[in-house]
């Protein structure tokens, strides 16, 4: 069996900053197109109260929305279509966010997947819904689901595994989805990085009745595994310079090959959106 069956929940301890409940699925603030790909408006408190509400009512498809989400998404017409056809796509990246801005939703704010994961594991303890991870390796899963705990006592953590790395085509396995299902988990987070966990994301939505989000490397991050830069070079925008000083090898050619033509094509966009009258500044 793929799967770690953890502690069963216990009472939750109250969280210090406890959010309402809003009982149902919350309407977000729109959304934008930032090079044909989706990206919506919203922030951490509706992020999760729509991440709940799916987890409550069938399950959905969650996806944190990078540059190179984006890049991914413009490059292949089927991988757009996956990312638009998600229940909730949140802005990740600052540039995301300042595009965002720049094509008139002035509000738009960052939701930062190595934040949303351990924000919702906090009001997933506070409201007894079991959550799953999915990804990563074994020590960054075990240190994850110890900082997890220990942070969250009243967090049932119901479902855990760490797929072999494979190139192969992407197929469902029946075993890895009943074990999901059978577990109980309604909240299970992917992280296999873009554009591998959107693609499993998709193909597994049908299988699976949890609301999945995919973050990407918010394992490595809350379990401690890789550090995250600092929040001023965070607000910057400058945290892809941070990652590629860290992982030279890994993310150069990502780094340099898609922020280059991002920059160019969105101020394009934005230049376009302006000329027309298309944004209120």
């Amino acid at each position: 069996m793929p799967s770690d069956l953890l502690a069963p929940a216990r009472t939750p301890e109250p969280e210090p900053k406890p959010k309402p409940e809003r009982g149902s699925r919350p309407t977000r603030r729109g959304s934008r197109l930032l090079l044909g790909m989706r990206v919506d408006v919203t922030d951490y408190l509706e992020a999760i109260d729509t991440i709940l509400a799916m987890a409550g009512s069938g399950g959905g498809m969650t996806c944190v929305a990078t540059v190179h989400t984006v890049m991914e998404a413009w490059d292949d017409p089927g991988f757009r279509r996956i990312v638009n056809g998600a229940e909730l796509v949140t802005p990740d990246g600052v540039p995301l966010v300042w595009s965002l801005r720049a094509l008139g939703a002035p509000d738009a704010t960052r939701v930062y997947g190595p934040s949303l994961t351990p924000v919702l594991c906090g009001e997933a303890a506070r409201r007894g819904v079991p959550v799953g991870f999915y990804g990563g390796s074994p020590p960054v899963m075990a240190a994850l689901v110890r900082r997890l705990a220990e942070r969250y006592p009243g967090l049932a953590i119901a479902f855990t595994h760490c797929p072999p790395h494979s190139d192969a085509p992407l197929q469902v396995d029946e075993r890895i989805a009943s074990a999901i299902e059978d577990s109980g988990t309604r909240v299970l987070f992917v992280g296999l990085g873009c554009p591998k966990q959107e693609r499993w994301m998709a193909a597994y939505r049908e299988h699976l009745s949890c609301a999945q989000v995919g973050v990407g490397a918010a394992f490595d991050f809350v379990a401690g595994a890789k550090a995250q830069a600092p929040a001023w070079v965070q607000r910057a925008g400058l945290e892809w310079l941070f990652r590629l000083a860290c992982e030279p090898r890994r993310l150069a050619r990502r780094y340099l090959r898609n922020n280059p033509r991002f920059a160019l094509r969105i101020a394009l966009q934005i230049a376009r959106a302006r000329g027309r009258g298309a944004v209120s500044t």
